[in-house]
């Protein structure tokens, strides 16, 4: 159970964190300082970089999530209400990351290769709200981990 553990908090805090950093810090810096064309090559290159943490992070929470419920805590009909909760949190979560990796992601970069910088502002601002989204999920998440099953729920 510790390894398991300690993987998917580990797990959680690359991806939230990192999207926190993004959202909260970088961003407004980069929306200050840098015009659009470096605006949005940076922001690609930090997906780039990002993502694949990302999708690695999704699978170790999946693995470690699912085998804590199963063979830790006697499975879904034994686990608490916060298990469920942070379940279905989280494939919301992910959900969400699929959508922005497959949808506007994809716009970004056929904008940045057609030099469309309006086109690409959009696509990063639909990115933006979505990974604003994500953050205040991931919050509620990590309560409902660190502290849930003492919640009373």
């Amino acid at each position: 159970m510790s390894v398991a553990l300690s993987l998917h908090a580990l797990a959680a805090v690359v991806w939230v964190g990192g999207m926190l950093f993004a959202h909260m810090m970088l961003r407004p810096v980069a929306a200050q300082l840098l015009e659009p064309p470096v605006r949005l090559s940076l922001w690609l290159g930090v997906f780039q970089r990002f993502f694949p943490w990302v999708w690695a992070a999704i699978a170790l929470l999946l693995v470690t999530g699912f085998w804590m419920t199963l063979a830790f805590l006697g499975g879904f009909a034994a686990a608490g209400h916060h298990v469920h909760l942070m379940t279905g949190l989280g494939i919301l979560m992910m959900a969400i990351f699929m959508y922005l990796f497959f949808a506007p992601y994809r716009r970004l970069k056929t904008a940045i290769a057609a030099r469309e910088w309006g086109a690409g502002i959009g696509a990063l601002a639909r990115i933006r709200r979505l990974v604003g989204v994500n953050v205040v999920l991931g919050f509620i998440v990590v309560v409902l981990g660190a502290a849930g099953p003492y919640l009373g729920i």
